[in-house]
């Protein structure tokens, strides 16, 4: 992918936005982000504007200072969820054929307060810390089994043979789903996230194909409970009432979309530090209790998610003028190495005081899965630093990376001592 990478055309400037505020940058192809992600956030850091505008991938604007990141996140009334509003969204989808496939919608996730609450309240029992860690003993047993494969050879592919079979099947597990369709899923989340500006009726095509996958285990769950996510929302009540076939294949492209990527892209980000730091990785095997506060820090440091917003009113945001209906990026990986915020930020320290950081969003669309998250990344770096011998970058196959809504780990090859 970044051998392919090629830098959109840039489209004109709005006549509201000053040359204080323009920057010219690639979310998703942007050179140096590609080669060393981190590397340029801290150069965006340093050298743009907190709040920019950018004339590529159809212009939008980009928040990277914390401040504004951390407003924007709470503030769904200027930046809006609903990529599309909610009542044109409805007016639309009522002037379809009769008989026209139904489109799901990833609910909570693409609605703003109030209705936003009454679709996540469900959700929180489902990912509560106390449910997460009930699963903690499998999944650690998950993670043993699938390093183990690995160990004896003196190296591996990190994404493709730990990062991604890991938190995927965790996760399909927990939902219910069957396992053996793994790849499907991966390519329909991958296409679904891989551009800024999706053609709504492919994405829409890419919605029906999710919940038409999910279809048959979804029904199964209704008339068959298990042990399982599904499970448990067929037993939930939205608003008052019970919860629909439409509402699970809401739930259903929510949890899919968002659950097969981002937790992986945690751990490459992880792990290649842990690669590139031999003094990290001894005092964490000598202290396997810091490794807590390390995957804070390695969040902070490290942070990947990008959400989009729909700017929903003519308004000044941090001194810059915005328009209706423009899109912005709140550009967390930024926001968390804000000096403002976090002295020295480009310093990983475990030690650090106020680790607190923004890599799971703030506000109401905090995001549902970080309890989740955490024991992941966590039992990952545990199990990883107990059963796998000093381990460090392949020097021959360097990693490569890619832009976009997740900043991500796209190879990335260790080497050890077998």
């Amino acid at each position: 992918m970044t051998e392919a990478a090629t830098i959109s055309e840039a489209v004109s400037r709005p006549a509201h936005v000053t040359d204080a505020v323009f920057y010219d940058f690639d979310l998703f192809h942007d050179p140096g982000l590609v080669a060393d992600p981190h590397q340029r956030i801290i150069d965006l850091v340093e050298n743009a504007p907190p709040v920019f505008w950018t004339p590529r991938n159809g212009g939008h604007w980009m928040l990277i200072g914390h401040k504004a990141n951390f407003e924007a996140a709470r503030d769904f009334e200027a930046f809006s969820n609903e990529m599309v509003p909610h009542e044109q969204l409805q007016a639309i989808l009522a002037q379809m054929p009769p008989d026209a496939p139904r489109i799901p919608m990833a609910y909570p996730i693409n609605l703003d307060p109030p209705l936003h609450g009454k679709y996540r309240v469900p959700l929180q029992g489902v990912f509560s810390p106390r449910t997460i860690n009930a699963i903690k003993d499998s999944i650690r047993e998950l993670a043993g089994e699938i390093i183990d494969q690995v160990v004896p050879r003196g190296q591996c592919e990190f994404m493709a043979e730990i990062a991604e079979p890991l938190p995927v099947k965790v996760f399909l597990n927990m939902l219910g789903m069957p396992l053996d369709k793994l790849p499907e899923y991966r390519a329909l989340v991958k296409a679904h996230l891989s551009e800024i500006q999706p053609d709504p009726s492919k994405a829409m095509q890419r919605l029906q194909q999710v919940a038409a996958i999910m279809r048959d285990t979804l029904i199964e769950r209704r008339d068959n409970p298990q042990d399982d996510i599904i499970s448990m929302l067929w037993q939930v009540e939205i608003d008052g009432r019970p919860t629909t076939l439409e509402d699970l294949e809401n739930y259903g492209v929510l949890l899919f979309i968002a659950g097969l990527d981002t937790v992986m892209q945690g751990m490459g980000h992880g792990v290649r530090r842990l690669a590139e730091d031999a003094a990290l990785q001894e005092e964490l095997r000598a202290n396997p209790d810091l490794i807590s506060d390390a995957t804070e820090e390695i969040l902070r440091r490290y942070t990947f998610t990008v959400p989009p917003r729909r700017v929903a009113r003519d308004m000044e945001f941090q001194g810059v003028e915005m328009k209706e209906g423009e899109r912005a990026m709140l550009f967390l990986p930024a926001a968390d190495l804000d000096p403002v915020e976090y002295p020295e930020p480009d310093r990983l320290d475990i030690r650090r005081e106020g680790k607190a950081h923004i890599a799971f969003n703030a506000g109401p669309h905090r995001c549902l899965g970080s309890h989740l998250a955490r024991v992941e990344l966590n039992v990952l770096y545990e199990e990883l630093l107990a059963r796998v011998p000093s381990f460090r970058l392949d020097a021959a196959r360097p990693p490569r990376f890619h832009g976009g809504h997740v900043i991500g780990v796209e190879e990335l090859n260790l080497v050890w001592e077998s």
